[in-house]
């Protein structure tokens, strides 16, 4: 596919079919999260793909709860401004239920674990922000979803499992205290369509030269 076209339609896929996904595409899309930009070449992320059914169940387990816990915490649904905008949002909130629900039943599921490790420098005067070291882990996130979507396979970028991320580390195994799940991306072929997904027009966002300077 065009590169372009496929960055433009690599959106949230929460619902697939029931079709399998070959381990050689899932290591495909590794390889392309592999050569995602690192800060200072320091690749602090580990990955972590669930393929067998009962490991599966465990991990939807966990991501149940805590989307129980975050959904909960929503409270009721606030004014629109129009009704497409009600409506797009009770779509994403519906998709979001119905992964939360069947999040086993995903082909594939893969968890992007992040190093915990010193990264912030400091010298005489004080510590430096250089950046967040999950600046370095996020690109390798966004390679895997386009790499998946050159393949044809859906992708949705969850973070809600952070909630309770260490118990779920624990429960699969993961050495504690080493890593925090920086990601959850599960994999499978869509049961919907791919397209582009509705956002604030770029335009609307970019400061040329100087804040406020906007090319409408």
């Amino acid at each position: 596919m065009d590169a372009i076209e496929t960055i433009m339609t690599t959106r949230a896929i929460r619902r697939f079919t029931d079709q399998p996904v070959n381990d050689a595409d899932i290591e495909t899309c590794l390889k392309a999260a592999q050569q995602a930009p690192s800060g200072g070449n320091l690749q602090p992320q580990q990955y972590l793909v669930f393929t067998e059914p009962d490991r599966k169940v465990e991990l939807a387990r966990w991501y149940k709860i805590a989307f129980d816990r975050y959904e909960a915490s929503l409270g009721a649904p606030r004014e629109f401004r129009d009704d497409q905008s009600r409506r797009s949002w009770k779509r994403t909130r519906d998709a979001s239920r119905h992964l939360a629900d069947h999040l086993q039943d995903s082909p594939a599921i893969v968890l992007f674990l992040q190093a915990k490790i010193p990264w912030e420098p400091r010298d005489e005067q004080g510590p430096m922000d250089i950046g967040r070291l999950d600046a370095s882990v996020y690109p390798a996130v966004q390679n895997f979803c386009v790499a998946a979507r050159s393949l044809g396979l859906g992708t949705a970028l969850t973070t809600v499992i952070r909630v309770y991320g260490d118990e779920a580390l624990e429960a699969l195994g993961v050495p504690a205290g080493r890593f925090e799940i920086a990601a959850l991306i599960p994999v499978g072929y869509p049961s919907g369509n791919f397209g582009i997904a509705p956002r604030k027009p770029a335009a609307a966002v970019t400061h040329w030269n100087q804040w406020g300077d906007r090319r409408r």
